[in-house]
């Protein structure tokens, strides 16, 4: 099933998704009928520029949905929290390709209404996260700060064009699991949700306020994301050879500047911080999976010298990889 649909601020997803499967939507909740799967979908609206649309379903066939640019620039910021144990792809100029989460299986995506993207959801696959639509001069309000970052001056202004990720804290994934979880039928349930979902935005902001550059802020389009997403999946598709950056700029076609400025733009940090601790994550993985010694890890991962494999992983994560899998 493939559901394409224009990203203006004034787009109800729940109706139209509605009228796409044929059922109807009724106070703000559209149930999946059995014949697609199980599940629901539930919108609420804080305001004319504040609403969240909550995703929680399993279907019986693949999903795609296909955002189309509004072609009015910035006149809505979508944020996306994805939590769950399974990867989706996310693509960009319809390459289905690069996955959106990561092996940490959770990942915040912040993004303005002028890019076009597509998620692909496979049959069978537990569907759980949340959109939330805010427009940059209520987001600017809410957020208060004095002297904003050029992050958030890039999103909180109109005619802007970005997309940042974000990891997911350990406190973000709980505050979604227990948004989940409210009693909706509660009379004051709107207005909690309410309160934790600017929380959720909070823990968000609480990490994107400590980016900063000296660098002027990238406008981006869809080939631009393309190229990063595949770029940052071949540096990710074997851990165990660092980047080399004059390939990477090739493959991406543009200058070591310009890729070294966008990647370090969208994804918070440097192409090699960003394989180092991709690295060190996928370390702590196979050691909790118990079925690899230490020294196997690190060979694996491409360490000669284990003792510097050692050194570096306990810089991570506060512990040697011996003692964190005799922990884990």
């Amino acid at each position: 099933m493939i559901f394409s649909f224009s990203a203006t601020p004034d787009f109800d997803f729940l109706t139209h998704f509605a009228r796409h499967i044929g059922v109807s939507a009724e106070n703000n909740i559209l149930h999946i009928p059995g014949d697609l799967g199980e599940g629901y979908i539930r919108k609420l609206i804080f305001g004319p520029d504040f609403k969240i649309t909550l995703h929680h379903y399993t279907l019986k066939e693949d999903l795609v949905i296909k955002r189309n640019s509004s072609g009015l620039g910035n006149e809505l910021i979508t944020i996306f929290f994805y939590s769950n144990e399974e990867a989706l792809e996310i693509a960009f100029n319809d390459n289905p390709q690069v996955r959106f989460s990561e092996r940490e299986d959770a990942a915040i995506q912040v993004t303005s209404n002028d890019l076009s993207s597509a998620i692909r959801f496979p049959a069978g696959h537990n569907v759980h996260y949340m959109v939330v639509a805010i427009k940059p001069a209520y987001l600017k309000i809410i957020l208060a700060v004095k002297t904003p970052n050029s992050t958030l001056q890039t999103i909180t202004t109109s005619k802007s064009s970005f997309l940042f990720f974000e990891n997911m804290s350990v406190e973000t994934k709980n505050l979604l699991k227990h948004i989940t979880a409210v009693n909706m039928e509660d009379e004051l349930s709107h207005f909690y949700m309410q309160i934790k979902v600017q929380e959720l935005i909070y823990l968000l902001f609480q990490q994107l306020v400590l980016r900063e550059s000296t660098n002027a802020h990238y406008s981006v389009n869809s080939a631009d994301v393309e190229r990063l997403l595949h770029i940052r999946n071949e540096m990710l598709r074997d851990l165990s050879v660092p980047p080399v950056l004059s390939e990477l700029s090739a493959i991406a076609a543009m200058s070591e500047t310009k890729l070294k400025q966008l990647f370090k733009q969208i994804f918070g940090d440097t192409i090699y911080n960003y394989y180092q601790r991709n690295r060190m994550e996928e370390a702590a993985f196979l050691l909790k999976q118990g079925k690899h010694s230490v020294a196997e890890t690190g060979y694996e991962l491409g360490f000669s010298n284990l003792s510097h494999f050692s050194r570096l992983f306990e810089k991570y994560y506060g512990l040697t990889p011996k003692r964190f899998s005799a922990r884990a």
